[in-house]
């Protein structure tokens, strides 16, 4: 019998090492320290090595995740850090956030299911405020090639839940691009992300 979604990350950030890693996502990292210190939103941020870090930064941080575990392990961190961030269990549609009321939003290795990824993205959009910016790293449609050669890389292994340049093209598409390529890197991110993949980086602003 499979996991559901919720059983399958409280499992996985359970386990007594950060899944990954505790240093912040590079892209997330380089593009986050470019814009205002004002307050960010990190949807899917399991153990909050991103929301941790901006908060270091000196970040009003948001973030939320479907994983109690994860949360755990986020305030955890803030701890060792001497940080404070604002961190919810539940699914955006329960969560109530302002539209029009964060400054960006880091969505970093966050594969939504995709008969709903579309509807969120769209939610977040309204979240953002006017000239309020969105960064993203995630898993494109190839990176099935890499992980199939090597299971440490990590991701989905639905093609539905990857990403493709059409797709942040037409799910964004009220943001203007400042960034947008699919790109090979080497991963060493924790437990879970090792190797090379073939992921999709995107930064885009509001309009």
């Amino acid at each position: 019998m499979s996991l559901n979604p919720e059983q399958f990350w409280n499992e996985r950030y359970a386990e007594t090492n950060f899944a990954y890693g505790k240093a912040p996502n590079i892209f997330f990292k380089e593009q986050i320290e470019q814009l205002p210190k004002v307050n960010v939103l990190l949807p899917a941020e399991g153990e909050g090595r991103n929301a941790v870090f901006a908060a270091q930064l000196g970040w009003e941080v948001n973030a939320f995740d479907i994983s109690s575990a994860g949360k755990n392990k986020a305030l955890e961190l803030a701890r060792e850090h001497n940080v404070s961030i604002d961190y919810q269990v539940g699914n955006l549609s329960d969560l109530n956030y302002p539209i029009n009321s964060f400054s960006a939003i880091g969505l970093i290795y966050a594969h939504f299911p995709a008969q709903l990824r579309s509807e969120i993205h769209s939610d977040l959009v309204r979240l953002l405020q006017p000239g309020g910016t969105v960064i993203l790293e995630g898993f494109s449609k190839r990176n099935l090639t890499y992980l199939a050669k090597n299971s440490n890389i990590g991701g989905p292994a639905n093609e539905e839940m990857l990403f493709s340049i059409e797709t942040i093209q037409s799910e964004f598409s009220d943001l203007e691009i400042v960034l947008l390529e699919e790109k090979e890197v080497e991963l060493n991110e924790g437990i879970y992300h090792n190797g090379l993949g073939s992921v999709i980086r995107f930064v885009g602003r509001k309009k």
